[in-house]
């Protein structure tokens, strides 16, 4: 008699999903997003390597980090920081908001062509 395979009940993670848990889980991530709000630092489509962010010390103004604020995902720069938040915001001079640094996921340390 054939074994049945049994099923996986782990989901399978794509997207920025995986990206996250990667990131949390203390790995280094590379991909692409789209949009032009970063431009010309990153344009839309270009490869961004980050590594993980655990806390606030681990960030300084400037930085380009993937992060969530409110119910959106950017990769975007930290314009302020105030105990255990930070401020996002695009490369325009547009402020996305406050975010805790627990949903600042990973900082950019390479941008590739």
């Amino acid at each position: 008699m054939k074994k049945r395979k049994t099923p996986s009940l782990t989901p399978v993670l794509r997207g920025r999903d995986a990206w996250i848990a990667r990131l949390k889980a203390g790995e280094t991530v590379a991909f692409r997003e789209g949009g032009n709000s970063m431009t010309p630092r990153i344009k839309s489509r270009q490869k961004c390597t980050y590594v993980p962010v655990s806390s606030v010390d681990d960030v300084k103004i400037g930085d380009a980090v993937f992060c969530r604020v409110g119910g959106s995902y950017f990769t975007h720069l930290i314009t302020a920081i105030r105990g255990d938040e930070v401020q996002i915001s695009n490369n325009h001079g547009h402020v996305n908001g406050w975010t805790k640094i627990d949903n600042v996921f990973g900082r950019v340390v390479k941008i590739e062509n």
